[in-house]
């Protein structure tokens, strides 16, 4: 079972995301490596927002593969490079996940493994037995 939270002793939410998540009882874990903005050919595009896009669709991908929906995922990290505009970026993540608020924490960085890769998603699902 997951229960989600945000508790009145901290501060509201600052985006569309839940404080905590507790899981109990029994339960089946996907845990999923950093999902970049390529696509199945090897490509990535340069926009940062088409990247964003298509690292969700590849989350989903994986979702649907182990037969989990995307009221599955309790957390999700973003690891950013560079600028995207918030408007879109959240309208793209909104989109994607809907009226479901896993965990998320979203951090801009650097680099990633690669020059040309602007988005990488970790995640984390689990889906009640």
């Amino acid at each position: 079972m997951k229960i989600s939270r945000n508790p009145d002793t901290i501060h509201n939410p600052v985006a569309p995301y839940v404080h905590q998540i507790e899981i109990t009882g029994p339960n089946r874990w996907l845990n999923l490596s950093g999902q970049l903005g390529m696509r199945i050919d090897g490509t990535v595009p340069e926009n940062p927002l088409e990247q964003l896009q298509l690292a969700l669709e590849n989350v989903k991908k994986n979702l649907d593969a182990s037969e989990m929906e995307i009221e599955d995922l309790t957390k999700m990290v973003f690891y950013l490079v560079g600028d995207f505009e918030v408007v879109q970026r959240r309208k793209i993540i909104g989109d994607f996940l809907g009226e479901h608020l896993p965990c998320t924490t979203m951090i801009y960085v650097v680099a990633l493994a690669a020059p040309s890769f602007k988005v990488e998603i970790d995640t984390w699902a689990c889906k009640d037995i």
